[in-house]
């Protein structure tokens, strides 16, 4: 009888501890967030997609932090969401080229901006924008990186954009990467199917380090290893004149399928299979005959085939 009151006390007591550590915690994580290290400047940088990002994240510069955001806004008619930074006064050398990038803090942690430096000697100022940005990354992005396809160029020095028309892209899809010589050089900009030519028109958008590339190149769809996610591989052709903005390629390869996969494999099987009994035929008779001669012979020239008589 004694140990039930004992029992319900320690798991009363275990219990209460449990809150206020868990209150402790809030509280400690709070008064990190709000730190006010002193008086701070606000840049703008602009994002395709900021994921999870939320007010007053921390900014980063080499996993030390330096600000937070401040406010996100999406303004009508825009496609890309206006992100404000509140950085301390005390880091007012960032170079005006460096690079936001929205991280995320562990697999499931929250998100954060991350400021790699540029090389400009021209310092970013108050009201001043981080022209250069990478996305939030989707868990799409990250599965097919996991799985071979690779990343998509960064397209950080600008980028230009051609065509190219398949009869199937298979599951091609906007962000896949573009590659050339297994290394990324852009990536999918979009997927659409041509209502009057009935085929699909992709836009491939290309960093422009790749523009030499010839006009005569081909593209073609393929796959990152059995169940990998799909990309567009480009060929180099041989012409002098180098693709523009708003080229097509004209020489495409569309995706196989695991249908004709699966039929290619069997007709090579099939194939294979009858060459043994050709050799066996030819190995039968005396001396090898020419080929028109075995595709010209009689049934009853082939052993193992009985006729009724006439």
């Amino acid at each position: 009888m004694s140990q039930r009151p004992s029992y319900a006390v320690g798991t009363g007591l275990f219990i209460v501890l449990g809150f206020a550590t868990l209150g402790y915690l809030a509280t400690q994580t709070t008064s990190v967030a709000n730190t006010n290290r002193g008086p701070s400047y606000v840049v703008e940088a602009h994002f395709a997609n900021i994921g999870q990002l939320k007010e007053r994240a921390p900014v980063k510069v080499a996993g030390v932090r330096i600000g937070q955001v401040q406010s996100i806004v999406l303004d009508p008619g825009k496609e890309t969401a206006d992100v404000k930074l509140a950085i301390d006064k005390r880091y007012d050398k960032i170079p005006d080229d460096s690079v936001a990038t929205i991280f995320t803090s562990g697999l499931l942690g929250d998100q954060y901006v991350g400021i790699q430096y540029g090389n400009s000697s021209k310092a970013l100022a108050e009201g001043g924008t981080l022209a250069l940005t990478r996305p939030a990354q989707q868990l799409e992005e990250m599965l097919g990186k996991f799985f071979g396809a690779g990343g998509a160029a960064d397209n950080l020095g600008g980028s230009y954009t051609v065509k190219a028309r398949f009869t199937n892209v298979g599951a091609l899809s906007a962000g896949a990467p573009v590659k050339m010589a297994g290394v990324a050089i852009g990536s999918v900009k979009s997927v659409k199917a041509d209502p009057v030519k009935l085929d699909a028109l992709v836009e491939l958008s290309i960093d422009k380090k790749y523009s030499q590339i010839p006009d005569d190149s081909a593209a073609a769809v393929f796959t990152s290893g059995l169940i990998g996610t799909q990309y567009v591989a480009i060929q180099p052709g041989g012409s002098p004149d180098a693709l523009k903005d708003g080229d097509e390629l004209v020489l495409t390869q569309s995706a196989l399928q695991l249908e004709d996969l699966i039929g290619k494999f069997l007709v090579n099987g099939s194939s294979s299979d009858k060459k043994p009994d050709n050799g066996a035929a030819s190995s039968s008779s005396s001396s090898p005959r020419p080929a028109s001669t075995e595709l010209a012979a009689t049934p009853r020239s082939i052993p193992g085939v009985t006729h009724d008589a006439a």
